[in-house]
Order: structure tokens, then C-alpha cells, then sequence
């Protein structure tokens, strides 16, 4: 039997392409950008539409408490700050294609989290 051959006119079935936003948070700017080139490099590897990485606003949270439990002594204050960075990563691929990107190892104290919508 010949093989069937599809008309030149014919659509041709493809995977939909989802918009995907993969949002990372850290405390460690380091571990943070190096997780986001490893997942942009895996995205323009499979050629993908890549936009990012945006770099949105640190949350500074701030803690002023006092030296001594007991509140004798000198009045003297102790002042804590933690950062916390975060970026966006915006996708336009297949889901299947997503898995293989987010495989990569991802440093500790990186929160990954990827939202998917239909386009």
C-alpha cells in the first residue's frame, strides 16, 4: 500500500503554544541570577520566545528590637534588614517543552513558580 501523503493545502496538527510566566524569588542575588541565565539559556537552546528576565522591586523587611532582654541598662538597638529579590520570566513554548526547561537544577533558596495561560 502507498503511504498516505497529506494535501499541500492540508493544516498541520501542532501543539498549542502557551504563554508561560515563571516567577523567581531568593534572598541570595547570586543563586537567583544564576538559576535565571540557566533557565533562559535552555529556552533559547530550544528556540524559544524568551522575554526577560524583568527585575522587579526588593521587599526590604526591617526589624529594629532592643540589645537587652530586660530593659535595664543603656537603651541600645539592634537593626536587622533581609532583601528579598525576585524576577519574571515570560515563555511562549508548548508544556511539554516547559518540563524539559524547568529540569535544570535550581540552587537552594530559590522559589520557582510557573503559571501557565492559554494565549
Amino acid at each position: 500500500m502507498a503511504a498516505f501523503k497529506p494535501e499541500k493545502g492540508a493544516p498541520v496538527e501542532e501543539a498549542p503554544d502557551h504563554r508561560i510566566r515563571i516567577t523567581l524569588t531568593s534572598r541570595n542575588l547570586k543563586s537567583l541570577e544564576k538559576v535565571c541565565t540557566d533557565l533562559i539559556h535552555g529556552a533559547k537552546a530550544k528556540e524559544l520566545d524568551v522575554v526577560g528576565p524583568v527585575r522587579l522591586p526588593n521587599k526590604n523587611l526591617k526589624i529594629t528590637t532592643r540589645k537587652t532582654p530586660c530593659g535595664e541598662g543603656s537603651k541600645t538597638w539592634d537593626r536587622f534588614e533581609m532583601k528579598i529579590h525576585k524576577r519574571v520570566i515570560d515563555l511562549k513554548s508548548p508544556s511539554e517543552t516547559v518540563k524539559q526547561i524547568t529540569s535544570i537544577s535550581i540552587e537552594p533558596g530559590v522559589e520557582v513558580e510557573v503559571t501557565i495561560a492559554d494565549s
